[in-house]
């Protein structure tokens, strides 16, 4: 087995501003993913947002997938992306295969996350008695799949007969194009050890037990994150999950080594970006909806309803840095402060003496 993974990503790729955030205005970093056409198949439907539905979230995208029992999206790998997902509902099985041929097969639940780097073979089905619905993100504004079915039907089928080392009548069945997502029967259970080969007790596994995570606990709320630390195959990306009570917020901040998207699972919530230049945005969201942040903006989520406001996010790093303006304050002096912002230094002997989060 390798040893774990003990470097670092690389840093963002920097440059122009995206022509969406040169203006004198911001534009809406709210997506209506709900209104986006879902795509049916014979085992279930899927619903994307890339940059084509969301041109402001350059740097990463997603897509609602359900699958119903026993329903296969095929195998396939994305060669321009990693991927990240969150189980919301349901239960699902994944294979997967990594450079070094190792396989892995395991079962997800609510709560779970999986990582595949970017050009790792994988397939998912649907188990137990209900369809499953997973949330799932990628580090790119645009992501592509080549699937194993589309590949075989532009195949010679005397050349896979070759390849696999049987009849060509054997192939005869093999479809003549992509089919995404298809209708299998419910797999039974996974026997109690690992495959042979398998990385699925691994520290390289594609699986972490989000759910199992405790949260940090603040006033106005929880935080989960899952970074590299936590789960060392997710080099590049960190997923996090806040549960923010009413009227509470999560604090001004940006992260300045990433951009982040979001999915509202529940509740009403209002985000307000900051780009500099005198310009900010504010945008309410409702379940169903996407948000997006560009890298380094300052952003804060307020929880505007009656009811606890739950928000997936995906930052394209593995690493999780998050720069809170509390924090920054309380490490000058009330004096510069006074200087710089021309209210009196009393003043700041209220203010916290470090990051709040999530303020109530």
């Amino acid at each position: 087995m390798p040893p774990p993974f003990t470097g670092y990503p690389p840093p963002p790729a920097f440059g122009p501003p995206s022509p969406l955030l040169a203006g004198t205005t911001l534009p809406s970093f709210r997506h209506d993913f709900g209104a986006d056409p879902v795509q049916h198949y014979d085992g279930g439907w899927v619903r994307e947002a890339t940059v084509a539905q969301f041109p402001v979230s350059d740097m990463l995208s997603g897509a609602l997938l359900e699958l119903d029992p026993g329903g296969l999206r095929e195998l396939h790998w994305h060669p321009g992306a990693a991927e990240w997902a969150y189980i919301l509902d349901g239960r699902v099985r994944i294979t997967a295969i990594d450079p070094d041929n190792r396989s892995e097969v395991v079962d997800f639940g609510p709560g779970d996350v999986w990582y595949f780097p970017r050009g790792h073979g994988h397939s998912l089905q649907g188990i137990g008695d209900k369809p499953c619905r997973f949330l799932l993100v990628f580090d790119n504004g645009w992501f592509s799949e080549f699937t194993i079915a589309d590949w075989f039907a532009t195949t010679p089928i005397e050349v896979l007969a070759k390849n696999f080392g049987v009849a060509e009548s054997a192939l005869a069945g093999i479809p003549r194009k992509e089919l995404f997502i298809t209708q299998g029967k419910v797999p039974g259970p996974l026997p109690s050890d690992p495959l042979p080969d398998s990385i699925a007790s691994s520290v390289l596994s594609h699986r972490y037990r989000f759910d199992a995570q405790q949260p940090e606990v603040f006033a106005g709320g929880t935080m989960k994150t899952v970074s590299m630390n936590e789960f060392p195959i997710s080099t590049t990306m960190t997923g996090g999950l806040l549960r923010i009570k009413p009227a509470g917020m999560r604090e001004l901040h940006w992260h300045p080594n990433a951009a982040e998207w979001q999915y509202y699972v529940r509740g009403k919530g209002r985000m307000t970006v900051f780009g500099g230049a005198g310009r900010a945005r504010t945008d309410d969201f409702a379940a169903g909806d996407v948000g997006y942040v560009p890298l380094g903006f300052g952003h804060y989520i307020e929880n505007i309803g009656d009811e606890e406001l739950e928000v997936v996010l995906v930052l394209n790093s593995g690493l999780y840095q998050s720069i809170s303006v509390t924090a920054w304050l309380a490490a000058n002096t009330p004096e510069l402060l006074a200087t710089n912002l021309k209210v009196d230094a009393s003043v700041f002997a209220g203010f916290p003496k470090g990051p709040e989060i999530m303020p109530d």
